[in-house]
């Protein structure tokens, strides 16, 4: 670090709560970096909590449990946001009008039309907005990633994704708000499965069309435990994913052909099959109706997570001082958001729908679910 560079300071909102361990943990790492105050709304049980959090973390750490006073006395350069979903939006933009660069928890928010709002209050304020989807650090994704960027996959042909999020009954029994419309705005699209629709949106894309199918097979709760969805991309491949959290078994695996090569994201391990001719080309002119392309097959053991949290704060804090946006800045965290919204409208709606979202249409149906008036 530049000596003459100031360690940026940091609040974080939502301290009572159990992801805000790992931002914590993170900050305390980067010696370009401090806690200077935290804050949490639960008065009767989380905020004794939240307070021992906050006197652990650094000796005499204010608390608070209002965020306005919070901003307004501390004056943080950078919050992050470690609330419940459904007050991603409201703090960042309250964040942002105070001066502050924000960093979110996944999702972004619980629907595109806040996304939209707390993107535009961070332009207003010249501040960044990232949200912290650490797994697009890890070596595994950022290999895929390199190989898609430098155009060695070549012209989409199909994306696969299949993820399983086994939750047991006893999970949801640990908050109130788990699973409900009002408290998560959605469940395993919006809980479990941001990070894996969110490498989906970062390696393939986001697709212009999508039919959605969301059910609740396996738990007691308002909002989906299983969704699957047919995708098609701008050029016209198609995709498909599926999502449960109450499938054991078989590893979650993402897959991206393309004309040139075919990717495919299990575990630790990425399998590269590069063709030799390209697909097109092999289609065209091998005189064989059954040939198959000559493919060299690569597997590569790539562990590690980069960080994890650690990998977020550190770009997060670099882009903040050069000026650019971090890798996880808010406009591609949208992506997957609107993902998982165009999939629980679909499905309501029983249609195909398209990308950009009608926001209105998408934002009456969530009141309606919140209010009890449409039913899964």
């Amino acid at each position: 670090m530049d000596p003459e560079t100031k360690p940026l300071r940091f609040a974080i909102i939502g301290c009572g709560g159990i992801i805000a361990t790992n931002h914590i943990n993170a900050i305390k790492q980067m010696p370009n970096a401090q806690i200077v105050a935290m804050c949490d709304i639960n008065a009767e049980t989380g905020a004794p909590r939240a307070a021992e959090v906050a006197e652990s973390t650094q000796r005499s750490c204010p608390f608070f449990t209002d965020r306005h006073e919070l901003l307004a006395t501390i004056k943080p350069d950078v919050v992050s946001i470690c609330t419940p979903h459904p007050f991603h939006a409201p703090v960042a933009i309250d964040a942002f009008a105070a001066g502050a660069h924000v960093l979110t928890e996944k999702p972004m928010t619980i629907e595109v039309a806040a996304g939209d709002r707390m993107i535009a209050a961070a332009d207003a304020a010249g501040k960044i907005l990232a949200v912290n989807f650490q797994q697009r650090f890890k070596p595994i994704v950022e290999r895929a990633k390199t190989l898609v960027d430098n155009g060695e996959i070549g012209t989409l042909v199909r994306v696969l994704v299949v993820e399983p999020w086994l939750r047991t009954f006893a999970y949801y029994k640990l908050s109130t708000w788990r699973g409900t419309w009002e408290g998560e705005g959605s469940a395993v699209l919006l809980n479990q499965s941001p990070h894996t629709l969110d490498l989906l949106c970062h390696l393939a894309g986001e697709p212009k069309k999508v039919w959605g199918w969301i059910r609740t097979l396996y738990h007691n709760i308002e909002c989906e435990d299983t969704f699957q969805a047919m995708l098609e991309y701008p050029n016209g491949a198609p995709g498909y994913i599926t999502s449960s959290t109450g499938e054991a078994g078989a590893p979650g695996r993402i897959q991206i052909v393309g004309d040139r090569a075919a990717v495919e994201l299990v575990g630790d391990n990425l399998t590269i099959y590069r063709f030799n001719p390209a697909l097109k080309e092999h289609l065209r002119s091998n005189p064989a109706p059954f040939a198959q392309p000559a493919a060299d097959v690569e597997t590569l053991n790539l562990p590690g997570d980069a960080g994890g949290h650690l990998a977020v704060y550190r770009d997060l804090i670099d882009a903040i001082h050069s000026g650019r946006q971090p890798r996880t800045n808010g406009r591609s965290g949208l992506m997957s958001l609107e993902l998982a919204n165009a999939i629980t409208l679909s499905s309501f709606a029983e249609r195909a729908v398209s990308t950009p979202l009608d926001r209105a249409e998408y934002h009456a149906l969530l009141q309606d679910l919140i209010a009890g008036r449409r039913k899964m």
